[in-house]
């Protein structure tokens, strides 16, 4: 498998390890504890953020508060003063529904009752007068009986305390539940409904004349200890029982028929999904419990005092057709519950914030495709940072890693703020960070130390700043073997034996590192690689160990570079008394294989094949035409905006198909007006040339050579002469061949 293959199944696994973790755990699978904690807190911000605030007067809380108890009495209050207190509220304020967060699960105290009836059936019976005050008395005592009477025709909820764990020796049933409720629709078996162990209900006289009946208690209270759920229903000898704030909000709207309304998938019922009140829909979770829709913290509705209730001294406008819920806040006696909003919230209030969103639709929730939008928001995350965030640089990674959370978080809230969606934050927050976070330490502590391991050995053939792009790049750099469009130069010096037999050891090696040292500085400038110094030839590559698309013209340059610096060069050489240098190269643009070669003593960084054997000819044929470099057809085709001379179509030693040479002029922009001209004119005598019209190439290369004598010129020159003293064959191609190196 190639390494780059290789690289990205670590970069894929290094994502696939916490998207597999965090799938498990949506899947419910694996339960993970941080990713529930920070799912927790994640809610808790958004309920905070999206709090509409203020203060909401469709629903007031009656408050047995301590003043209440200071001026009335210790709790609990005679039946018939409560009983007043249900008279002033609907008689004399006109209020719309009554829900109590307090439980009468016990008979009023009864000891002046008997006591009276005692008095009846003695000596004070026989007196007409103390009969009739007795009567009364009797009467008036009767306090269970006077609060039940308070409640006939009237919209009050009772409240109810479902137990979900009964100790030993504790009755399981305490007082009478209301009636359950009736629900139109599906199967209601379907549904995991919160299953208590017993309750504390009313005495029977009082639910017999109560409207409804609901449980206020909160039996779904996460690992943090805090209410963020409530189930709308609990299930008790296979009855449902409603809770205190769906009955209230349902006595209040008129007592419309509820149902139950399930998601559909394939034609079959999947979970259960709102609770239908009339024409509310009610959102609601698999096990029928609602988001608590926090309207803000303690105090996010009207409190009134009961004692000002009785002594009539609140507002009518803060009562008149409102729903009331009657609760305690006094020491002792409040509901206090941790809430996403606070530690200390009231628990009547937590009632009242669902009577709310009942009535206006606020309520949230988390709807039956969230698990497949999240596992599909997973993969995506793993993805990118597997594909995308390796080909960033660090700090561009950490930018694209925040913009990334911003995405996340930003889709998140959208749903949250405009569609009223509960969906799934934390998992996919925390795979960006954890997947992000292994692939830039896989690319720290792997990929640096591969690339300067690499860049280190490259060092020794490839210019510096190709060093550093190789410390930049991602690309994957390989020392093996692999096939490549690559260009090959090889440039060798003219006569370089009769410079040598004229110079001592000394001089020699100062001349060979004088003329070395600019040539391999030119190919380096052109982003070439230095393969091998073979005495007084160079030979060079383009194309790797980095790509390069543009490796056939960097290698012209590079070419064009050397011969330019080599005149240079001789004048300097003659005031050194050196003989002058005069350089050969040859270039060939093809497939070619590139890689570490040798054997287990030695190792060279190298390039083989046809196109590096054809570079090799191309330069000794340089000697041949008279021309400084000689160009293959294909080195010339890459390069389409320079003006080349073509030179021959010849066939090589070692090849049998003919190749098409060029001398390469420059770009054609730059090529003086003449040479372009003289260029055309060959092309023109070489096209006659090889269709053996031997009088017109002569004429054309005879002027041309009168304007500028080159060796060229003359070699088609004496060709013709031969050709016509002995003429090519029938099936002539105008291919010259070589039979020599």
């Amino acid at each position: 498998m190639p390494r780059t293959g290789r690289r990205d199944l670590v970069r894929l696994a290094l994502s696939a390890l916490p998207l597999v973790l965090l799938a498990l755990h949506s899947l419910q699978v694996l339960p993970l504890g941080l990713v529930d904690r920070v799912e927790a807190y994640l809610y808790d911000l958004r309920v905070r953020l999206a709090m509409p605030g203020g203060v909401d007067d469709r629903v007031v809380i009656v408050d047995i508060d301590e003043r209440s108890i200071g001026v009335e009495g210790r709790w609990p209050w005679r039946r018939d003063r409560v009983a007043l207190l249900l008279d002033q509220l609907f008689d004399r304020y006109a209020v719309r529904t009554v829900g109590f967060d307090v439980v009468f699960p016990e008979p009023d105290d009864q000891s002046a009752l008997r006591l009276v009836e005692e008095l009846a059936a003695g000596p004070a019976g026989a007196n007409a007068d103390a009969l009739a005050q007795l009567d009364a008395a009797r009467a008036a005592l009767q306090t269970d009986q006077r609060f039940a009477e308070s409640l006939i025709a009237r919209d009050v909820v009772l409240g109810v305390v479902f137990k979900q764990q009964v100790a030993r020796g504790e009755p399981a049933e305490v007082g009478q539940l209301s009636p359950p409720v009736t629900l139109s629709g599906e199967d209601v078996s379907r549904v995991p409904w919160t299953s208590p162990a017993g309750f504390t209900g009313n005495l029977p006289l009082l639910v017999d004349n109560a409207a409804a009946g609901g449980f206020f208690d909160t039996p779904l209270i996460d690992d943090d200890g805090k209410v963020r759920r409530a189930p709308l229903f609990q299930r008790y000898g296979g009855e449902l029982y409603e809770s205190l704030a769906l009955a209230v909000t349902r006595v209040a709207t008129g007592s419309p028929p509820l149902r139950l309304a399930f998601a559909r998938a394939d034609g079959e019922l999947a979970r259960l999904e709102f609770v239908e009140l009339g024409d509310r829909r009610i959102p609601v979770d698999r096990d029928g419990a609602v988001l608590v829709p926090f309207r803000g913290d303690v105090g996010s509705f009207p409190y009134v005092s009961a004692t000002d209730v009785l002594s009539d001294t609140v507002p009518d406008e803060l009562l008149r057709d409102r729903i009331v819920l009657v609760g305690t806040s006094a020491p002792g006696l409040v509901d206090i519950r941790a809430t996403p909003v606070s530690k200390l919230y009231v628990g009547v209030e937590a009632h009242a914030n669902l009577v709310a969103g009942m009535l206006d639709g606020s309520i949230r929730f988390r709807p039956a495709w969230a698990l497949q939008v999240e596992l599909a928001g997973l993969v995506a995350i793993a993805l990118l940072t597997a594909l995308w965030l390796p080909r960033l640089p660090p700090l561009t990674g950490l930018g694209w890693l925040g913009a990334l959370v911003f995405v996340i978080a930003g889709y998140n809230w959208l749903a949250w703020e405009r569609l009223g969606l509960w969906l799934p934050l934390a998992s996919g927050l925390l795979l960006a960070f954890s997947a992000a976070l292994l692939q830039l330490t896989y690319g720290f502590f792997v990929e640096t130390r591969r690339k300067r391991r690499l860049s280190r050995l490259f060092g020794q053939y490839v210019p510096p700043e190709v060093v550093a792009d190789l410390d930049r790049s991602d690309t994957e750099i390989s020392l093996e073997g692999e096939n490549r469009e690559m260009t090959v130069l090889f440039s060798d010096v003219r006569g370089f034996t009769t410079i040598s037999e004229g110079l001592g050891p000394r001089e020699l090696t100062q001349l060979m590192n004088a003329f070395l040292t600019p040539i391999t500085e030119v190919i380096q400038s052109r982003r070439g690689t230095i393969d091998k110094y073979m005495g007084d030839a160079v030979m060079a590559f383009w194309g790797a160990p980095l790509p390069d698309p543009d490796h056939a013209r960097h290698a012209l340059d590079a070419a064009l570079g050397m011969v330019r610096r080599m005149e240079s060069l001789r004048a300097e050489f003659r005031q050194r008394g050196w003989p002058e240098i005069h350089i050969g190269v040859g270039l060939s643009t093809g497939p070619m294989n590139v890689g570490n070669m040798g054997s287990q003593f030695r190792m060279a960084y190298t390039v083989l094949g046809d196109t590096v054997n054809l570079g090799s000819r191309l330069e000794g044929l340089t000697k041949e035409y008279g021309v400084s470099i000689a160009v293959s057809e294909a080195t010339a085709r890459a390069v389409p905006d320079w003006l080349f001379r073509p030179l021959d179509l010849v066939r090589v030693k070692g090849k049998q198909e003919p190749v098409a040479i060029f001398e390469p002029l420059g770009p054609r922009d730059s090529v003086p007006e003449g040479e372009a001209r003289a260029a055309g004119v060959f092309g023109q005598a070489l096209e006659l040339y090889r269709s053996r019209a031997w009088d017109q190439a002569e004429a054309l290369l005879t002027a041309l050579d009168r304007d500028d004598h080159r060796k060229l010129y003359t070699l088609y020159l004496e060709r013709i002469r031969h050709f016509r003293a002995s003429p090519p064959p029938a099936g002539w191609d105008g291919v010259f061949t070589f039979t020599t190196k």
